[in-house]
């Protein structure tokens, strides 16, 4: 499996960058984020994400959205409420999210 990052994707579109810190417990954090991840691919508006986690436990994800609009379903969606609300209580010790309009993209693989 060749690891790439997402494609850049013709502007304008929506991105949500949500860095957090996780606490100890992760009791249901794998079936809840598999679950998501079901749930935000089904969003036809969605593009795409790239996640990471840091040796010292800093994880950043970068969700990609086509439109505003696409991104408002996620947030709204009752299921990914339910999973922030858990997210709060159970499994961040801290949060930040950023959402912004990307107005340029471009990007670069080599061949070969």
């Amino acid at each position: 499996m060749t690891i790439q990052p997402v494609p850049a994707f013709e502007p304008p579109y929506v991105m949500a960058v949500f860095s957090n810190v996780r606490t100890p417990d992760d009791t249901g954090y794998p079936e809840t984020l598999d679950r998501m991840k079901e749930i935000v691919h089904a969003n036809p508006g969605f593009l795409g994400y790239e996640s990471a986690r840091t040796p010292g436990g800093l994880g950043i994800t970068v969700a990609y959205f086509r439109d505003q609009e696409s991104l408002t379903r996620w947030r709204q969606d009752l299921e990914h409420q339910a999973a922030m609300k858990q997210g709060r209580a159970d499994w961040y010790e801290s949060y930040t999210l950023h959402v912004a309009t990307v107005e340029r993209s471009h990007g670069f693989a080599r061949n070969g």
